[in-house]
């Protein structure tokens, strides 16, 4: 392991430093400086869903590199132009529209802004133990008080009612509510899955109420569930959809798919982003779609149900639960993860925290192999028994 010192000296103290300096990457693997190699099963928290310099991306990114990298949203551009035909199309939203962000943050505010503005209403309503963003808008809507608290009082009006509780959501909705906002499964919050038919549910509310579904497919979204979205499995549409981390690729990237209706009400500088859309980051969202085929999704689907059967056949008693769905894998401990994350790291094996320290998020890229699998398994079965 290689301990890097000279960073901290000139960056702001806000990451927990995993104590790797890391200077490449390679399909599911990364490299430090003294080449040292680590299996990544967190693909950068979800953003390298093809692992690193995958073929198909590198070349449609060097290939725009070479033409054209930013343009102001004011001009038309091809990219930009089929990327969002090609998202909306995949996406199931009536006669959807595209804003394109740089983030998942980025995501949530806009969609906010466009519930506030197509209904004139400030409140919404979201759940506890959720996971937004860190920007204030963002911040106001995530249910996790860690990060909430050092900020409050926040923007708007947000009741955060109990994850999977349908009954207490409508509760809280009144007349100036705006809009509800979730995520199908809490990845930050711990891979935690609300009851079968709660989306319906809450969909059903949203139709009868006259209020806004928005869905946070950030994590999600992006075929990590073995579906394009996760909410496809309950056969709903929301009115607005946020998608970011691996939709490019690896690149910067944030996206509102908004219903076409709301998305005529809204006017001219209401939301701009000086690099949203730009064509580099459409040439590797374009690349990421037309790689996310049916048959890859398949894939995905059955390789996490390989993942998941492996992880719960290790016996260990510091093991609460395991639970997933296609690539995205939560094991729930009796104790902190950052030690068995440590332990892990030294065996050359890289996941993630969740669920205020007591989740090993697994969120490999979809290129792994079942080998590899083995590989992960087997480090994390090691680390718990250290």
């Amino acid at each position: 392991m290689t301990i890097c010192k000279g960073e901290i000296d000139y960056v702001v103290p806000t990451y927990p430093n995993r104590g790797l300096k890391l200077s490449r990457g390679e399909g599911v693997y990364l490299f430090d400086n003294l080449g040292n190699k680590y299996l990544d099963v967190m693909s950068n928290y979800g953003v390298n869903i093809f692992g690193y310099c995958h073929p198909a991306i590198l070349g449609a990114i060097t290939e725009q590199l070479k033409k054209l990298t930013n343009l102001h949203g004011s001009f038309l551009n091809d990219k930009r132009i089929l990327a969002s035909q090609k998202l909306v199309q995949r996406c199931g939203i009536k006669d959807g529209k595209v804003y394109w962000a740089n983030s998942g943050t980025e995501a949530v505010e806009a969609a906010l802004k466009f519930a506030v503005y197509v209904t004139g209403k400030k409140k919404f309503v979201a759940t506890k133990n959720s996971y937004h963003g860190k920007t204030l808008g963002a911040l106001s809507t995530s249910g996790n008080l860690k990060y909430r608290a050092p900020f409050e009082p926040l923007i708007w009006n947000f009741s955060h009612v109990d994850f999977g509780d349908a009954e207490a959501l409508e509760d809280v909705i009144d007349e100036d509510t705006a809009a509800i906002i979730l995520e199908p499964i809490q990845g930050e919050g711990g891979v935690i899955f609300p009851p079968r038919a709660y989306l319906k549910k809450v969909r059903e509310i949203c139709d009868r109420k006259k209020i806004l579904l928005i869905l946070d497919e950030i994590q999600t979204g992006a075929g990590r569930t073995g579906f394009f979205l996760a909410s496809e499995c309950d056969c709903i549409a929301s009115d607005i959809l946020c998608l970011g981390k691996g939709l490019a690729g690896g690149l910067p990237v944030g996206a509102v798919v908004i219903r076409g209706d709301l998305a005529s009400a809204l006017e001219k500088g209401v939301m701009t982003s000086t690099f949203g859309g730009n064509p580099l980051v459409c040439a590797g969202v374009l690349s990421v779609l037309n790689l996310l085929t049916e048959e890859l999704l398949r894939r995905v689907g059955f390789l996490g149900e390989i993942f998941l059967e492996k992880l719960r056949n290790i016996k260990n008693k510091k093991i609460i639960e395991v639970r997933g769905k296609g690539l995205l894998i939560g094991v729930e401990l009796s104790t902190n993860v950052t030690v068995v994350l440590k332990r892990m790291q030294y065996r050359g094996v890289l996941a993630a925290p969740a669920g205020d320290g007591r989740v090993v998020r697994f969120l490999p890229p979809y290129v792994i192999t079942e080998q590899e699998i083995d590989r992960a398994t087997a480090a994390f079965e090691k680390a718990l028994d250290d």
